[in-house]
């Protein structure tokens, strides 16, 4: 990548279906990727790759073998949240033998669509959330990189906490974690601090792993961002630092 993206130092102490509705795309370049700012295998700044690898380990290690669903949760607006939910996506995608589905949960100010340039006028999570008769593939869309598929935030609502605290969510979500062994879903959640739908999307989750902006993020901030989620979801916290 270049050297204006985002350097990560992480903390991670623990705090006590097949889409069928559109074809494969291309493979991104290794340079569009980068313009997108997307890790990729052969990463020029191989620091900011390894760093997300090794929160991908981290969680693994928390998770005693199991498939769990990890919250991704920005303290304010500008920490790059969505950000480290999408490179945390590849890194998982790294791995052969997983799969993450990453979920734009952050339906004011959405944002993996177009990082990961995906036609996502078919429909997205909350059209899902809103119908009944859509079925699940077809909220999954290629990123034509291995083993990790976008569900896009779909319409914008103004409120949607009623769809997250639904049965519907969380049987979604029960389904996506149980399709395989190796599934790893992820959510994108608006900012701690200005949203209820990210203490909503907790509850849906195994792991809550908090971003600060590097230098930018109070403790205090940081202290009232935590306070919202379960002592036990509470993973670590991304100090991400935008350069």
């Amino acid at each position: 990548m270049h050297a204006q993206h985002d350097s990560l130092a992480v903390a991670l102490p623990r705090a006590t279906g097949t889409a069928t509705h559109m074809a494969m795309p291309a493979l991104p370049s290794p340079r569009t990727l980068e313009d997108r700012r997307l890790i990729h295998r052969n990463d020029s700044v191989r620091a900011q790759a390894d760093a997300f690898r090794d929160l991908r380990t981290q969680l693994l290690a928390l998770s005693d073998q199991r498939n769990f669903v990890t919250l991704v949760v920005p303290v304010t607006a500008g920490c790059g949240g969505s950000f480290v939910a999408r490179n945390l996506a590849l890194a998982f995608a790294f791995d052969e033998s997983k799969m993450a589905v990453l979920l734009d949960c952050d339906v004011l100010y959405p944002s993996q669509r177009a990082a990961f340039g995906v036609d996502a006028a078919h429909c997205g999570l909350v059209d899902y959330l809103e119908d009944e008769g859509r079925q699940l593939s077809e909220i999954q869309y290629d990123t034509g990189i291995p083993r990790l598929r976008v569900v896009p935030s779909g319409t914008r609502r103004e409120s949607t906490g009623e769809h997250f605290s639904s049965v519907r969510a969380r049987t979604m979500i029960d389904s996506l974690r149980s399709t395989s062994p190796g599934v790893y879903p992820i959510l994108d959640s608006p900012p701690a601090l200005t949203s209820p739908d990210a203490r909503i999307l907790a509850d849906l989750s195994d792991f809550v792993v908090l971003v600060a902006g590097y230098g930018r993020t109070t403790q205090e901030q940081i202290d009232k961002a935590m306070a919202n989620f379960s002592a036990e979801k509470v993973a670590g916290i991304v100090f991400n630092n935008r350069v």
